[in-house]
């Protein structure tokens, strides 16, 4: 089965994704959190939570999927000022989650968002993540459930948006309502005890209409939808009718989008 990063890395998914914080985004790690640990951060993105985390404990190793990639983690984390001369050590790492290149028992924490939803074998990841975890360190996965997003007001083409959606990133070997399936995947892992919670992104208002916009783009302007259309499901035409109708609904002054996440926090013994 092929795998690959659905949404692809053009400006407008990074775009997005740099606003995640550990805020809005891994606040239930937040408390284990404290100077000193060794964090390892996969699939860092475009670094926003990286570098978050290397403000609260000073060294962090993020890891991508290629040098370009990774590229963008380190220019964030050197835009921020993250540097050794303000304390902090940041390593950078091209990586594939289900064989991690570090040795057994180095990190305190090892963090993954919105990358499980992505693998082929989340299984795996998991094994991988707690190898590399040091006896009393966490395993901290957060990841999104499509099929639990919800909206209003109702779109009939938003609903085939995320029955298209669904489609490609299981053709490209994830599944992307992992966030219901974190508890299970850490038990069939072996991490038993694994502590389970969720939380949302909520958008209304002028967010909404940034969301809206978003998607809009990413239809229209990334290799998502290119994937789309080479599922033979749709055509450029109705992508670019979902595209509008995307604009369209967020521009309407009660528009309201909920995205559910699954968290999972396992300590190792």
């Amino acid at each position: 089965m092929k795998e690959s990063y659905t949404h692809g890395h053009q400006t407008p998914v990074l775009n997005a994704h740099q606003q995640r914080t550990i805020d809005n985004s891994a606040a239930y790690l937040r408390p284990y959190l404290a100077p000193g640990m060794n964090l390892l951060d996969i699939g860092a993105g475009p670094g926003s939570i990286t570098a978050d985390f290397a403000r609260l404990t000073g060294k962090v190793t993020a890891t991508e999927i290629g040098e370009e990639e990774l590229n963008l983690c380190k220019r964030h984390l050197l835009d921020k000022g993250l540097t050794v001369e303000q304390g902090i050590s940041a390593k950078f790492s091209v990586e594939n989650v289900h064989h991690l290149s570090f040795s057994d028992n180095i990190f305190d924490i090892a963090h993954a968002h919105q990358v499980i939803q992505h693998v082929s074998n989340p299984i795996q990841a998991l094994t991988e993540m707690a190898r590399v975890v040091r006896p009393g360190g966490y395993v901290a996965i957060r990841d999104a459930d499509y099929e639990s997003f919800f909206w209003f007001p109702a779109s009939s083409k938003i609903s085939r948006w995320r029955e298209l959606y669904l489609q490609v990133a299981r053709n490209n070997g994830g599944e992307p309502s992992a966030g219901r399936r974190l508890l299970s995947y850490a038990r069939q892992a072996g991490l038993s005890g694994a502590r389970f919670t969720t939380s949302t992104w909520t958008y209304t208002g002028e967010e909404a209409q940034q969301l809206a916009c978003s998607w809009a783009e990413r239809i229209e302007q990334t290799v998502l939808g290119q994937q789309i259309v080479e599922t033979g499901l749709t055509s450029i035409q109705e992508l670019q009718e979902v595209a509008q109708e995307w604009r369209e609904w967020g521009s309407q002054p009660g528009a309201l989008f909920v995205i559910p996440h699954g968290e999972l926090l396992w300590q190792k013994p």
